[in-house]
């Protein structure tokens, strides 16, 4: 079998690949993630689900706080066995030098290493990426945190909803006039987990050309600052500061969110030139249809509300299952709100595979997201949940990548190193 030369540490002396059964597009590539709860974990489940080896590192006593968030069965939370599926779970205390020594061990036999601590984090537990980076050039190592990790702010503690707040969306979430609000999804943690894969695979292309592996630095404040649009560029440019909208979409027209008649609500976009006009036929405004100054968008963007009250008379007096069906048959984009309930039950997530049954140890069946993206010759998989068990697969891999025999296993467990 082949062997590494990149030593971790006294005694590793592990092959190169160890077998690993995954598929998809980045079967062969293997990740340490460093990482707990959102962003660091949701970057390398993405790049599991594509088939990546993720090996994930743990704290010996409690673990990954996600284990213990929401809803709980068997042991672990449902969202813990969605964020984890496909990944092998090993401890490591990194307080602690052998704990330090065995993930180096692991990093100089990975092609990425993923983290979401604090600036500084890696290189008070000896695991600085530039000196990482000397023995292992190939090395691409994805750092996430709340401001980055250069910056005034770069210390300062990051959480997903002071970035939402700092980055810009929040400000802009919400009813004019009203209080701001958020989305109801950790949206900075996610966002920036989906940066962060962005930039792990550019540094595998960059590797490829190069020779050379590069580190990937997100602040979660810049990658919900990054979905701002033009919303920086506009307000330099007339010092005009974007407001909250509510459903609509500010500038576009007609674009919203209306009532109809059973109490429901639907989403209809006609801003474009040629929607328009499709519009206002179904909901019997011709006349609307051929004023002159509605032919462009800036026209109805100034009458953005008048044609928000047409829209709103016609949706009113029909139900949504009428009014979805009148727009679908004249091709005019249209959608009701779902909920998540709405999502389990329909049938376009169900033929997509975005709603995967999976059973757990006790027999119990739950329903986990799909694989996005969709890979047509090289499809993602997903083998396993999350396991419950704190370094479920210790003897796996520091057997495997590091050479430890068991006595040494034993030993470094009985020591709690493990």
């Amino acid at each position: 079998m082949e062997t590494d030369s990149r030593a971790g540490g006294p005694g590793f002396a592990g092959p190169a690949r160890a077998p690993f059964s995954g598929s998809g597009p980045l079967a062969g590539v293997r990740v340490v993630e460093l990482g707990m709860m959102i962003a660091g974990p949701f970057a390398s489940r993405i790049l599991a689900d594509l088939g990546a080896e993720v090996i994930k590192v743990e704290s010996p006593i409690g673990g990954d706080p996600l284990r213990d968030w929401n809803h709980l069965h068997g042991g672990a939370s449902l969202w813990w066995r969605v964020q984890s599926r496909n990944k092998r779970l090993v401890t490591a205390d990194l307080r602690r030098p052998e704990g330090q020594a065995l993930v180096r061990g692991l990093i100089q036999r990975t092609d990425v290493l993923i983290e979401n601590f604090r600036p500084g984090t890696l290189e008070r537990w000896n695991l600085d990426p530039d000196a990482l980076r000397v023995t292992h050039p190939e090395l691409i190592v994805v750092r996430i945190s709340g401001f980055g990790q250069t910056g005034p702010y770069r210390a300062r503690t990051g959480l997903g909803i002071v970035a939402e707040a700092m980055g810009g969306i929040r400000y802009l979430t919400g009813q004019p006039g009203g209080p701001t609000s958020r989305t109801g999804i950790a949206l900075a943690d996610e966002v920036a987990a989906l940066f962060a894969v962005i930039g792990a695979l550019a540094g595998l292309v960059r590797r490829g050309r190069a020779g050379r592996g590069d580190i990937v630095d997100v602040a979660l404040y810049e990658a919900v600052f990054a979905l701002m649009e033009a919303a920086v560029t506009e307000y330099r440019y007339s010092g005009k500061v974007r407001e909250p909208a509510g459903g609509a979409y500010p500038g576009v027209a007609p674009s919203n969110t209306y009532p109809t008649s059973d109490g429901k609500h639907i989403v209809i976009g006609g801003n474009s030139d040629a929607l328009f006009p499709r519009l206002m036929r179904v909901i019997g405004r011709d006349d609307l249809a051929h004023v002159d100054r509605y032919r462009t968008n800036p026209g109805r963007a100034v009458d953005a509300a008048i044609l928000d009250r047409a829209v709103t008379e016609w949706t009113s007096a029909h139900s949504l299952a009428e009014c979805l069906a009148a727009l679908e048959g004249a091709a005019v984009p249209a959608g009701p709100i779902y909920s998540v309930a709405d999502i389990a039950d329909d049938p376009q997530y169900a033929a997509r595979g975005m709603l995967l049954e999976r059973t757990l140890e006790d027999g119990t069946t739950i329903v986990i997201p799909g694989i996005v993206p969709r890979m047509t010759e090289a499809p993602g998989s997903i083998d396993h949940l999350g396991q419950v068990a704190l370094g479920a697969d210790n003897d796996a891999v520091y057997g495997e990548l590091l050479g430890i025999d068991e006595t040494e296993r034993a030993r470094l467990r009985a020591q709690g190193v493990i």
